[in-house]
């Protein structure tokens, strides 16, 4: 891949691992992030900013857009659109303005899941479509409004993919994203019951070579969904006991019951307290749909297919411990 291959987000958690694996390519990489710079090439911005987007797209002739707000809840609901769909426009108008030869777009596997999806178990992959006001909360609404805008560019000629990772698992999420934070909230005993759900789990790694696969074998203008292992919550806990030797709740709370705590824990606890909500009504729905999600496109078209998510669990168990974040 000749020129700059340009990373946004490059210093988060997906950003960072796939950083790494373009470099170990010899590509010639660039983070652009809010964080501090690490490496000579990086440039520390904000996709809100046109001018440093401009700068950042300098000599570039690939993007991966993975900057975004990737939190559930928010007590500035506004953050979602600003920075997942108006941020994603600054980005695309600035690629498209600079003539870069391939885009891919990363969005969430929350857009596959809708109002109109069944409480129960059902399958999903790529080709399911929702419209925004038909979204579980103001996150994958966010998403889904960037995928559009992805969407119409590629309709227009500009050579841009989306990728829909599932919850990437695996060492290094110093911002400890929400899948993060709900094992460890389990490792720690700071969870009593659990909602009898099915989780699909991307480790993080294998995660930044399906997103490379997206751009190199990808079709212009197509989604695809990376995913993993779908596992049952009974058998995460399982998991989980297994690695750190305590013990897993036991008590499966009912959906109605679950829904009925995320409301009053987002919708009025949060909202007085402004501090974050053990349980986001935004994942308690998103958890009441026990979809599993299949990759088939990705493995026939790209290729790709997932690693085993246990290593990963036991790599983000390990480097929990070392960073004191479990007791």
């Amino acid at each position: 891949m000749s020129g700059i291959t340009l990373v946004t987000g490059g210093a988060g958690f997906v950003g960072a691992s796939l950083v790494r694996h373009l470099r170990e390519r010899s590509e010639r990489v660039r983070s652009f992030d809010l964080a501090p710079t690490t490496h000579e090439d990086d440039i520390q911005g904000s996709i809100l900013d046109a001018g440093a987007i401009a700068q950042a797209m300098a000599g570039v002739s690939s993007v991966f857009h993975l900057a975004g707000y990737a939190q559930l809840w928010s007590r500035d609901n506004g953050v979602f659109d600003r920075v997942n769909a108006q941020g994603t426009e600054l980005v695309v108008h600035a690629a498209r303005t600079a003539a870069v030869n391939a885009f891919v777009h990363c969005s969430s596997l929350t857009t596959l899941v809708g109002k109109t999806t069944p409480i129960g178990t059902s399958t999903v992959d790529e080709t399911l479509r929702h419209e925004p006001g038909g979204m579980l909360g103001a996150y994958p609404q966010s998403k889904l409004r960037a995928e559009r805008i992805v969407e119409a560019a590629a309709a227009d000629g500009f050579n841009a993919v989306i990728a829909l990772p599932t919850e990437p698992l695996g060492a290094g999420d110093d911002s400890l994203t929400p899948p993060t934070q709900m094992i460890l909230d389990f490792a720690n005993g700071k969870t009593p019951a659990y909602i009898d759900c099915i989780l699909n789990f991307v480790p993080v790694d294998s995660l930044a070579v399906g997103l490379i696969a997206t751009r190199d074998k990808g079709h212009k203008g197509e989604r695809y969904l990376l995913g993993g292992e779908n596992i049952p919550m009974r058998q995460l806990l399982t998991m989980i006991e297994a690695a750190t030797g305590k013990p897993s709740p036991k008590t499966r709370m009912p959906y109605w019951v679950a829904y009925l705590a995320g409301a009053v824990d987002t919708k009025l606890i949060s909202a007085v307290t402004g501090k974050p909500p053990k349980a986001p009504l935004t994942g308690v729905k998103l958890a009441g749909r026990q979809v599993t999600f299949s990759s088939e496109k990705a493995a026939s078209e790209l290729g790709w297919r997932a690693t085993a998510v246990e290593p990963a669990l036991l790599s983000m168990l390990d480097w929990a411990r070392e960073r004191g974040y479990l007791k």
